[in-house]
C-alpha cells in the first residue's frame, strides 16, 4: 500500500501538476506562461515515459537529459520541420525550473545545476527610426472612426512602450488624460505606471469623444465602419491578433523594409528613448523588465557615448 502510494505522489503527470500550481499561485505567472511550460513538460514526459518506459523523475540522469536535448533537436513535425534553438531552448529552461522545484521540495531526482542551459544567441533587435515611425503614425486615415482608431493606438504604443497584451486589456475608466498616465498588471503580474505623451494623449481624447458607445473596452472592433450591436462590450474588446494585423497592414501601406510588430514598436520605444540620452534604469521600469539585464540589449544599438568615441578615433 504504501509502495502504490509513493508510486502516485511521484508520478511524473502527478508532479509536474504540482510545479504548475506553483507558478500560478506562488510565482503569479500569467496563463500563457503556465500553458507554455504545461506544453514543454508535456513534450518531456511523453517523451521520457516513451524513451525508458517509466513516469518517475527520481530516474533522470544527465545522459538522459543528453538524449531529450538531441530529441528537441531532430524531431521534425508533419511538415518535416525542426525546432528553432531558441524554441529548444524553451523547453530545456522548463526542465530545470521543474527540476528545481522538486529540488526545494527534497524530492529526489537529477540536480538542476547538471542541465546545462542553451547558449543564447545574441538577438538581434528590430526597430524602426523616428522618421520611420512618422512615416507610420501618418498612413491610418483619420476621417472615419476606424482609421482614428488604429492612428491612436500607434501612437499610444509608440508612446508607452505597452506589450500588444496590455494594451489589448486596457479599459476606457484606466486612462487619465489629464495626468497622461495610468496604471497596469503587466508581466508576472508585477504593477507599473505607464506615461502618455502629448501628442497620444491629444489623438486618446479625439478618439473616445466620438465614441457614442458605453463599452468598458478602450479598443473595440468594427463591422464596416458601425460598431457592432451586442450588448456586451467586452465581445467587441478588440484581440491581440486584430492588432498585430492592422499594425503590419499600415507597415505595409507605408513601404517600410522590416516587419513591424507591435513588439518592435516596443523597442523602437526603448531605443529612442535611450539615443536620447535617457538612463538604462528608467527605461527598464517604463518596459516593466524585472531584471536591467533584459533592458541592456538595447544599449548596444543606442549607447551615444559609444558613438562619439568611435567618431573622435576614427576619422
Amino acid at each position: 500500500m504504501e509502495e502504490k502510494k509513493k508510486k502516485e505522489d511521484y508520478s511524473l503527470e502527478r508532479l509536474i501538476n504540482k510545479y504548475l500550481s506553483h507558478i500560478e499561485i506562488e510565482k503569479n505567472y500569467s496563463k500563457y506562461t503556465i500553458r507554455n511550460y504545461r506544453h514543454y513538460l508535456d513534450v518531456f514526459k511523453d517523451w521520457f515515459g516513451k524513451k525508458y518506459e517509466q513516469e518517475y523523475i527520481e530516474k533522470l540522469t544527465v545522459e538522459m537529459v543528453q538524449q531529450y536535448r538531441l530529441y528537441l533537436a531532430r524531431h521534425e513535425d508533419e511538415k518535416g520541420r525542426r525546432r528553432a534553438p531558441a524554441t529548444q531552448s524553451y523547453y530545456v529552461i522548463a526542465l530545470r525550473a521543474f527540476l528545481k522545484f522538486l529540488a526545494k521540495r527534497g524530492i529526489k531526482s537529477l540536480s538542476p545545476e547538471k542541465v546545462d542551459l542553451p547558449k543564447s544567441e545574441s538577438r538581434r533587435i528590430k526597430f524602426l527610426t523616428r522618421d520611420q515611425v512618422e512615416r507610420l503614425l501618418r498612413i491610418p486615415d483619420v476621417s472615419d472612426e476606424l482609421g482614428l482608431r488604429d492612428r491612436t493606438i500607434l501612437e499610444v504604443l509608440f508612446s508607452t512602450g505597452l506589450r500588444v497584451s496590455e494594451l489589448a486589456k486596457l479599459n476606457r475608466d484606466q486612462i487619465d488624460l489629464k495626468s497622461k498616465e495610468f496604471g497596469i498588471i503587466g508581466k508576472g503580474r508585477r504593477a507599473r505606471v505607464v506615461f502618455l505623451s502629448e501628442r497620444a494623449s491629444e489623438w486618446l481624447k479625439r478618439y473616445l469623444s466620438i465614441r457614442n458607445d458605453q463599452f468598458k473596452p478602450l479598443w473595440i472592433r468594427y463591422s464596416g465602419k458601425k460598431v457592432e450591436v451586442v450588448t456586451s462590450g467586452e465581445s467587441l474588446r478588440l484581440s491581440v491578433r486584430s492588432i498585430q494585423r492592422m499594425v503590419e497592414k499600415y507597415r505595409k501601406m507605408a513601404g517600410l523594409p522590416i516587419k513591424v510588430s507591435p513588439h518592435v514598436l516596443r523597442h523602437s520605444f526603448a531605443t529612442t528613448l535611450l539615443s536620447s540620452g535617457a538612463d538604462l534604469r528608467s527605461v527598464q521600469e517604463m518596459l516593466g523588465h524585472k531584471n536591467v539585464a533584459t533592458t541592456q540589449i538595447y544599449t548596444h544599438v543606442t549607447n551615444p557615448q559609444l558613438k562619439k568615441v568611435h567618431g573622435k578615433y576614427l576619422k
